[in-house]
């Protein structure tokens, strides 16, 4: 029986589950609060230059693959995909880089240069690794929540004991160079949490890296974005952009519909997208599933400030994504979950797409955008962002060995004010909630409602988690819950 869904936020998983749900015969539409879609992976222009505001990155391409065969669809029906070399660099000192190649071969060599004896250790990594990604991302990640039992089958009992140590004790019995140990740690950076607090399971994340590398949508991660749009409309789903979501409209414990301009618009069921949090301000404080205690007692993915960023002049000495970790790792991890404040010497991180994708800057340009993970719910404000943009250019300039702030033609920044501002994100968070063990599956926020009737939830702060793939993942795992719902 067709039912009519309204979908508050249009990231990726509440365009994914769009799919889904006109998929299953439903009426949906998803309202947008900005004027855009596409939530934090918008697409920001200027003068001819071209950033993604969002995720970067894309990995995990087998979880895009099973996201469009669901549709009979390939994610090459939409966009091309161009697979990095490298897929990125380290910065450790003046000119002084490790490049991660685009196949393992070659990065066993790199490691082995460095440390001997580490070529051999590292497949073995690589291998548990795999294990864990076949576990994990072609079975664990695609269950709702629900309970503990998910978490509970014949590979995992063979695991249990990677839910108790951590990505970095366990890397640093294998690895002594602490520069190897450091790129080894990195990729568990994007599941929002410490390496010292992340479970050794989820070490499936360098198996993500080495083992599937690190691609770009020809023109920009919000190639993405189109595709399921695209897909959504072909599916009859219909986008409301500038659509700011007032209030849900509860009667008798059941969700009926939204406020939108004062205006009440009917739905059988309520998803939303959008921040978990502010989606419960949007109720009645007694029809709000988590105090706020709750959430201020959760550990929260780190906020970011990030800036886009145009030049005159193509840059040298650099790759499509790169890392400079010159300063001390630890410290700035300290300064973002242990004892929150600005960090005194910032890791960064950055990217210049038109080194790839030459729609991204005008011809002899540069686009770049620069990011320096922050505590969330520190304080922001245009002095800092300045002082901290002055401190990590002047670091790229005598890492990299040449003079480019002069080149720049315009910078913007975008930081824990914005987070909020353009996506309601709970203390201006980036990431959502961390995948700390405490965090993971059944212990992370619900994809339904506990009080409310045909309201639910998706996207990163409820399961699986933070990322591109497990917001995928997420619009997947509600539509299904919604479909049973519906049918029972």
């Amino acid at each position: 029986m067709e039912k009519t869904i309204i979908i508050i936020g249009s990231g990726f998983s509440a365009m994914a589950a769009s799919c889904y749900l006109a998929q299953q015969g439903n009426s949906v539409t998803i309202y947008e609060k900005n004027e855009t879609i596409g939530g934090r992976a918008r697409q920001f222009k200027k003068d001819g230059f071209t950033f993604d505001m969002g995720p970067s990155w894309y990995w995990m391409p087998d979880v895009f693959e099973r996201f469009f065969n669901d549709f009979n669809k390939k994610s090459s029906d939409y966009y091309e995909l161009i697979k990095l070399n490298p897929a990125y660099r380290v910065y450790f000192g003046i000119n002084d880089f490790i490049s991660i190649c685009d196949n393992l071969e070659e990065i066993k060599n790199t490691f082995e240069k460095i440390e001997t004896g580490s070529g051999k250790k590292l497949e073995a990594f690589i291998n548990q690794a795999r294990s864990n990604y076949d576990i994990a991302i072609k079975d664990l990640v695609y269950r709702p929540g629900v309970s503990p039992l998910e978490l509970i089958t014949p590979q995992t009992a063979l695991k249990l004991n990677q839910f108790f140590s951590t990505v970095s004790r366990d890397v640093r019995k294998s690895f002594k160079n602490e520069r190897l140990i450091q790129i080894l740690e990195f990729p568990v950076l994007f599941l929002g949490a410490k390496p010292t607090k992340t479970p050794s399971f989820y070490n499936f994340m360098n198996y993500a890296d080495f083992g599937l590398g690190t691609w770009h949508p020809k023109t920009g991660m919000f190639d993405v974005v189109r595709a399921i749009e695209k897909l959504a409309t072909e599916l009859g789903v219909t986008i409301q952009t500038n659509s700011p979501i007032e209030k849900i409209v509860v009667e008798n414990n059941t969700a009926t519909g939204v406020l939108i301009n004062g205006n009440f618009i009917k739905a059988d069921i309520v998803l939303s997208g959008a921040d978990y949090h502010h989606t419960e301000t949007l109720l009645d404080e007694v029809h709000r599933a988590y105090s706020e205690k709750y959430w201020k007692s959760r550990v929260f993915a780190p906020s970011s400030l990030l800036f886009f960023v145009g030049f005159d002049k193509k840059i040298e000495n650099i790759s499509h994504h790169a890392l400079f970790f010159d300063v001390d790792f630890d410290q700035h991890a300290i300064d973002i979950y242990d004892h929150p404040k600005w960090p005194e010497a910032p890791l960064f991180y950055a990217n210049f797409p038109s080194k790839t994708d030459e729609t991204a800057a005008p011809k002899g340009m540069e686009s770049a955008f620069f990011l320096i993970p922050l505590a969330p719910g520190i304080e922001d404000n245009q002095a800092l962002r300045e002082e901290y943009f002055e401190k990590i250019i002047s670091r790229f300039e005598q890492l990299t060995q040449q003079k480019i702030k002069n080149n720049i033609i315009f910078k913007r920044s975008f930081c824990k004010n914005d987070f909020v501002e353009d996506y309601n994100a709970y203390k201006g968070n980036a990431y959502g909630m961390a995948n700390t063990l405490l965090q993971t599956a059944f212990l992370r926020p619900k994809l339904k409602s506990k009080k409310v009737r045909n309201l639910y939830f998706t996207g990163q702060l409820t399961v699986p988690g933070p990322g591109v793939p497990p917001a995928l993942i997420s619009g997947k795992l509600v539509a299904e819950l919604i479909r049973k719902s519906i049918r029972s």
